[in-house]
């Protein structure tokens, strides 16, 4: 088990996409969507993973995170057990000096909606922000792809 440090951005324009050094496509499901524990089934291209993540702390930046990989066709059929709705996004992979940013495309009831996350080595740490970069949305549940799944951003008003 690990600790996940990470922060959380809307993205205000598409120029990321021309600083992506890498693109996947993402699917994924879960098993449980409890706000104590989240199982996650995630496909990435040719990948699969189920991740345990852990309640997230008062900042909503820090929480525990287990993850392993699984047979892509076991993740297919536990999919099919997830909750609804079942997300489906591309992510890009942006360096920004010593900093990863990834930045969620979300498509179908979420398409509209893009989401950058960095992940840090402490809660303070300084990093870079590139000018596509918008309002943080750190520890803002709605936003986490857990809730996204029950309340896509189709329904947002």
């Amino acid at each position: 088990m690990s600790v996940e440090i990470e922060r959380k951005f809307l993205v205000k324009n598409n120029n990321y996409k021309k600083e992506s050094y890498a693109k996947k496509y993402i699917k994924q499901g879960f098993l449980n969507s409890d706000k104590n524990r989240v199982v996650r089934i995630r496909i990435a291209d040719d990948k699969a993973f189920i991740t345990i993540k852990g309640v997230s702390n008062l900042a909503g930046t820090t929480r525990f995170e287990w993850e392993k990989e699984i047979k892509k066709s076991d993740a297919e059929d536990l999919l099919l057990l997830c909750e609804p709705t079942i997300i489906e996004k591309t992510r890009y992979l942006i360096k920004a000096d010593n900093h990863i940013f990834e930045v969620d495309e979300f498509y179908g009831d979420n398409a509209g909606l893009t989401i950058a996350e960095i992940e840090l080595d402490t809660e303070n740490e300084s990093f870079k922000k590139p000018n596509w970069l918008g309002k943080e949305v750190t520890g803002d549940v709605k936003y986490y792809n857990s809730s996204i799944s029950k309340n896509p951003f189709k329904n947002w008003a």
